[in-house]
């Protein structure tokens, strides 16, 4: 059974936040371009992007003490949170010029302000805190960070926190008013509305079974939709922006580029408070310090939330261990995804990486109590009854070889893998992933359509104010994008 070719200007495979946020880019600056998307899910957002799927914290390093490293001599290394933050202020400027053109509606349904803060104990991490935020306080990005290490202060701040604490604990906390929550599942579907507007054709159920490039130099995808009917689809760029599913669909597209590269899946799950009284008594994300044998990801953290436009809290991440590659995968793809050209490197990514399958599978044993045990360590009055395990998304971190060795897991940072023609992309990786989705898919525009960018800086630089600068160099600059991005996205009002 078969249905009607079709052919595009872009294709777009997977509608979660990468995809949407490049539709929305090309359409803007390409409005005749004609864009398709197929998403096997029946909703826009439905895995990685999704609400419950994610932190929501819009990565901005503010309060992630991953992104700044310690290092040999003592000192602090904060140009990836600086690199971070940059690049989350992109996001920021782009849906505060969809919100101020209504092309969409009702920011406050994605996005809250809400304080970002850390929190640390034991006498060596209050030291490495206070560096830390020396070293930041003097950049423009982060200047309004506070530091305390008096108890009564710290307990205004996060007072679930500092309840019942041991009174001669070393402890210490930074606070930072210009964090945000981010419902991504809810932005995606907001993304999704206005493209739908703007005539693109997105295909709900649909899945891409193969991709070939042929040889005129576009690309056919046959695509199977929900009544298993397949048809063939022709585009001259394909992107695959689906989540944990784009290794097995790059490898099906035969490029050079797709081969000794694997991924290696990390579950997620989190404990969220059904007790009312306990949410009220906590508005903000407060992140810890990753545990000793913890992949970078997962970090201690106890966040307010806002999902369906209701407060909520949760308090993780725990890690674990599923082959599959997406929360709705299968239990094949971890093993489908070896091939001939990758199996050294996963094999060395094995070997290697030893400790972290001993963690993963410690976490996967985890009870209630051993988990809640954890959560006192942050929350001390912490009640077995208030909080109830939940599973979260699937992510599928890229392995690869580098300069320095084979089968390194690459846990820092979000991978756009592009033919040697440009005319295919692929998202790879997951951190920090949606919080800097505009920058990745400029990234990507300009790599793969060089010969667009003269026409397309001026439609993007008034999209994005701070568009080829360096904010670092301009700190009127950040002031005038920070006072535009709040006032169009609504972040001065609470909810």
């Amino acid at each position: 059974m078969s249905y009607e070719s079709s052919k595009s200007d872009v294709v777009l495979i997977g509608a979660g936040i990468m995809s949407t946020t490049l539709g929305v880019l090309i359409k803007e600056l390409a409005p005749d371009w004609k864009i398709t998307v197929f998403e096997q899910l029946g909703v826009a957002g439905g895995e990685s992007s999704n609400e419950k799927n994610n932190s929501g914290t819009g990565h901005a390093a503010l309060c992630e003490l991953n992104y700044t490293a310690e290092q040999a001599d003592g000192t602090i290394d904060i140009s990836q949170a600086v690199r971070i933050n940059e690049r989350f202020q992109l996001s920021r400027q782009l849906w505060a010029y969809l919100a101020d053109r209504n092309l969409i509606e009702n920011p406050r349904n994605f996005i809250t302000g809400l304080p970002h803060m850390s929190f640390v104990k034991g006498k060596e991490n209050v030291a490495f805190l206070k560096k830390r935020v020396e070293a930041l306080s003097n950049h423009p990005l982060f200047q309004e960070m506070a530091f305390s290490d008096d108890p009564n202060q710290l307990k205004e701040w996060f007072p679930l926190i500092m309840n019942n604490r041991p009174a001669n604990e070393p402890v210490a906390g930074t606070k930072i008013d210009d964090g945000t929550d981010v419902n991504f599942g809810e932005l995606t579907r907001t993304m999704s509305d206005y493209l739908e507007r703007e005539d693109v054709n997105i295909n709900y159920n649909h899945s891409v079974q193969d991709i070939k490039q042929t040889t005129d130099g576009t690309w056919e995808l046959k695509v199977r939709d929900k009544n298993g009917a397949i048809g063939t689809h022709k585009s001259r760029f394909v992107f695959i922006g689906a989540g944990g599913g784009s290794l097995s669909l790059l490898q099906k597209t035969g490029t050079p580029e797709g081969k000794h590269i694997g991924g290696f899946p990390i579950s997620g799950q989190y404990l969220e408070c059904n007790n009312p009284e306990v949410i009220e008594q906590h508005y903000a994300k407060v992140y810890g310090k990753n545990p000793p044998g913890a992949p970078l990801m997962v970090v201690p953290h106890l966040d307010t939330r806002f999902i369906d436009g209701k407060r909520a809290l949760i308090f993780g991440p725990f890690a674990g261990f599923s082959p599959k590659f997406l929360k709705t995968g299968s239990n094949k793809d971890l093993f489908a995804s070896v091939k001939p050209h990758n199996m050294i490197t996963m094999l060395a990514a094995g070997l290697k990486n030893i400790s972290l399958l001993q963690y993963l599978i410690q976490q996967l044993r985890l009870t209630k109590k051993e988990r809640m045990n954890e959560l006192r360590e942050f929350f001390p009055d912490a009640k077995d009854e208030d909080w109830e395990l939940k599973i979260a998304g699937q992510r599928v971190q890229v392995i690869k070889d580098t300069s320095a060795s084979k089968g390194t897991i690459q846990f820092s940072d979000t991978e756009v893998v592009h033919s040697h023609d440009r005319s295919l992309a692929a998202l790879l990786g997951g951190s920090p992933g949606a919080s800097t989705s505009v920058s990745d898919m400029i990234g990507l525009i300009e790599t793969c359509f060089p010969q667009k960018m003269d026409e397309w800086k001026p439609k993007l630089k008034e999209m994005i104010p701070s568009y080829g600068e360096n904010l670092s160099d301009k700190p009127e600059l950040i002031a005038e994008i920070k006072s535009s991005t709040i006032r169009a996205l609504e972040l001065d009002r609470n909810m």
